[in-house]
């Protein structure tokens, strides 16, 4: 394969050599984070004034006083007061091989040394075209998603989708959206978002239709949905631009529903030409393949699918009926030259260390981390922990009563004692954990004795 940074840089064996020997000497410079451990004292007032000036410069407070070193090793990160806590939200969702990996680390210095630090649609460089090739070699494995359209947020890779929808039904305007979906913070996302809280003093558009997601609890979850959805399809007729839906529900709770759900909701929206968009911006890599449908097995009725977070950026990927006319979609950066090589890094690792597939180590790790938390509820928390859900690296707990005030406090209770993770839900009200794949059994039991430690201590 072409070297992932320029001609003449590539050639120089010196400067190779140079690279693995900085990846070494930060290896050896971090390898004694082994464990959590308490914030320095001395360093307390200066960080303090550092927190108090991010939070004056963006207006409103820290959710929590984090703020990184720069420095860490696997699941554990130090921070710059002096402390190490155990990362189990990876910046919700970005880190997936967790801090100061040795080939994210590579590839990020070898980005650097590019002539520029963004790359665009106009003039791109070969990072933006392996990246889209491994994309597109990925997802057309088991779909006929043929294309992909680099951007730099999960935002804008649904916004993006949003547009090429409509305009292959013609102007459609309405959208078919689940229950308590999340899609992102722009003001169409925020419309296809079903939480008032993220649209105060917004103007609605009254563009989005509902359709109930799957309740585990209800045995007429799936007639109910399937119904709901009938009627749209009919009362708008010709003014629908597509179905989207994330096939583990993120902000919403992390809740997950079977194949049988989608199958007969997907088959009516093929029946009625409507184009099926998947909203993977975090379950991308998470669910023991690199792309939910599949774990699902629905590759072959997705028309568009929207990735981001792992990706160290994000994409729209898409089939040739959704090719959108030229014009439709652009944008000035399609990403950084440090992001595009080390979300290519991640990609491969992941490939090629066996982390997919029903007996990689995601399916595996999901097995243990959730063993770890039934077995609390079962034992040392009984009555703490209500239930526990999730798929691959994607987990979360209903603490003590579900409610907001009690999960708010349990959260900052983890943090203080040195596990860092967060919220998700509407009611019941999650704590979320989005597991590195690079967890190890260690540091599971790390989070075993804080969150044993929280939940008793807290209640």
């Amino acid at each position: 394969m072409t070297n992932l940074y320029g001609k003449k840089i590539s050639s120089s064996a010196e400067l190779e050599i140079q690279i693995d020997n900085l990846v070494e000497k930060i290896s050896t410079l971090t390898e004694d984070i082994n464990d959590i451990k308490e914030p320095s004292a001395i360093l307390g007032d200066e960080i303090g004034l550092l927190i108090k000036e991010y939070e004056g410069n963006r207006g409103r407070p820290m959710f929590y006083p984090y703020i990184g070193s720069g420095s860490g090793k696997g699941a554990l990160v130090e921070l710059e007061d002096g402390s190490i806590k155990l990362d189990l939200i990876n910046g919700i969702g970005i880190n997936i091989l967790g801090h100061s990996h040795p080939e994210i680390i590579k590839a990020s210095l070898k980005g650097s040394l590019q002539d520029v630090t963004m790359q665009g649609n106009l003039q791109p460089s070969k990072e933006m075209i392996f990246l889209q090739r491994k994309l597109v070699s990925l997802a057309n494995k088991n779909s006929a998603l043929n294309h992909s359209w680099l951007t730099t947020s999960g935002s804008m890779a649904n916004e993006n989708a949003l547009k090429m929808c409509r305009q292959k039904t013609n102007g459609s305007r309405m959208l078919i959206a689940m229950d308590a979906a999340f899609a992102g913070r722009t003001t169409m996302m925020a419309e296809v978002t079903d939480n008032d809280t993220m649209r105060v003093g917004l103007p609605r558009y009254n563009e989005i239709l509902r359709v109930p997601f799957y309740d585990k609890d209800n045995p007429k979850s799936i007639e109910n949905s399937v119904s709901i959805l009938k009627e749209h399809l009919e009362k708008h007729k010709g003014d629908i631009c597509g179905f989207m839906f994330e096939p583990l529900q993120g902000e919403g709770g992390f809740k997950v529903a079977p194949r049988e759900f989608f199958v007969p909701l997907l088959d009516l929206c093929k029946e009625h030409k409507v184009p099926v968009w998947a909203d993977e911006i975090q379950t991308f890599c998470r669910t023991g393949e690199f792309f939910a449908f599949e774990t699902l097995g629905l590759g072959e009725y997705i028309d568009i699918c929207t990735i981001a977070k792992t990706l160290q950026g994000a994409a729209t990927l898409y089939t040739d009926e959704l090719n959108p006319k030229p014009g439709l979609i652009a944008g000035t950066f399609a990403g950084s030259t440090v992001g595009l090589s080390s979300g290519l890094a991640v990609l491969n690792y992941l490939e090629t260390h066996n982390y997919m597939g029903k007996d990689g180590r995601v399916v595996k790790l999901h097995n243990e981390f959730v063993s770890m938390l039934q077995d609390l509820k079962e034992t040392t928390c009984k009555g703490l922990i209500q239930d526990v859900e999730g798929l691959g690296l994607m987990v979360a707990m209903t603490p003590l009563d579900g409610s907001k005030e009690k999960m708010l406090g349990l959260l900052k209770a983890l943090y203080k004692n040195g596990l860092i993770a967060f919220g998700c839900g509407r009611g019941p009200f999650r704590v979320r954990f989005l597991l590195p794949a690079t967890l190890t059994s260690h540091e599971i039991q790390i989070a075993r004795k804080v969150i044993e430690k929280s939940l008793q201590g807290f209640s």
